[in-house]
């Protein structure tokens, strides 16, 4: 009889263990790591662009997650994180180059642009420790230090090319975007509140600013 006892008192210690198991993290954080995909629009255009084809554009990174409401519905959260965007367009050259003496020519372009960013979002969740499952706004401001520029040609008259454009570029790009949605698929926009090219550097002044429409991704 003090066997069986025992053997009771075993089960019923590991199910009260599995059940602790369980048991929902009250303090739980949220979309902490993004991944995004997005159509680039150039606006305030000149008339020496013209967009053609696919512009792509893609974000990831961290975003640590500080809940400020006692349901944790609501937080702020800070990151940083990686951007790429491919711009492809018509374009003279010399509105992005600074030879003198160059004859106008257009060409068939593409411009690749890759940034250091830094996030920081205003958050509304109703998520529960639960459920994974929730409809989220993250409305966010994020600064991006410029890595790398450069810019890719098909001419008639230079031929094809690649050249490195860095130096007439804004250092820094500022801008607003807007995530929402339910679990996995949440459409996103960006835009831009500072042109891309530096008016100082360029042998025009155009004021090119991005919108990236798209979709972005949380996951944890």
């Amino acid at each position: 009889m003090n066997k069986i006892h025992y053997i009771l008192l075993f089960l019923s210690t590991i199910g009260l263990a599995q059940t602790e198991v369980k048991v929902a993290d009250s303090l739980f954080r949220e979309d902490q790591f993004y991944i995004s995909i997005s159509y680039n629009l150039l606006q305030n255009k000149p008339s020496d662009f013209s967009q053609y084809s696919f512009s792509s554009g893609f974000t990831a990174g961290f975003l640590r997650d500080f809940p400020i409401s006692k349901n944790r519905h609501w937080s702020i959260a800070p990151g940083l994180g990686y951007a790429y965007n491919n711009l492809k367009q018509n374009i003279n050259i010399q509105a992005v180059s600074l030879p003198t003496g160059t004859t106008p020519d257009v060409v068939r372009s593409s411009i690749q642009l890759h940034y250091l960013e830094m996030p920081l979002e205003i958050r509304w969740r109703n998520a529960t420790p639960e459920s994974h499952k929730f409809w989220r706004i993250h409305a966010g401001f994020k600064a991006s230090y410029l890595l790398g520029g450069k810019f890719n040609y098909e001419s008639d008259l230079t031929g094809t090319g690649t050249e490195n454009i860095k130096n007439v570029l804004n250092k820094f790009q500022y801008g607003v975007y807007l995530s929402f949605g339910f679990n996995t698929w949440n459409p996103y926009i960006y835009y831009g509140l500072n042109p891309i090219f530096d008016n100082n550097k360029t042998a025009i002044e155009n004021n090119v600013s991005a919108l990236n429409i798209g979709l972005k991704f949380y996951i944890l």
